[in-house]
């Protein structure tokens, strides 16, 4: 095997093996300074008993915040996979794609 298909086999071979976490840290993120997530009705937030979003994000996106009563949204961590768009049981998120040249650049394909 050449020193280049074992290179290749020896990072698939890690991806297959890393956790999300470990994941999540081999992606490249050029940060906007205005969010491409939203919440459309802050009422619909506090009205939802399960608040999915906390949970069912891969990236910790979305949190509750007793105090304030509102849901944060750290755009920042979005792997942009869209689980939101669809896992929000009120359909309360706004999404779209950042914009040209921000966003996420995934490592290994």
């Amino acid at each position: 095997m050449s020193a280049t298909n074992q290179g290749k086999s020896q990072a698939q071979e890690s991806v297959k093996t890393s956790s999300i976490t470990d994941r999540l840290f081999s992606i490249r993120y050029k940060c906007d300074d205005q969010s491409h997530l939203t919440i459309i009705d802050a009422d619909s937030c506090v009205k939802c008993v399960t608040k999915d979003c906390n949970f069912f994000c891969p990236a910790d996106v979305y949190d509750w915040d007793k105090a304030r009563k509102i849901t944060t949204i750290a755009y920042e961590n979005c792997v942009e996979c869209g689980t939101c768009r669809i896992a929000c049981p009120s359909d309360n998120v706004g999404w779209v794609y950042p914009k040209g040249g921000y966003g996420i650049t995934y490592r290994f394909g």
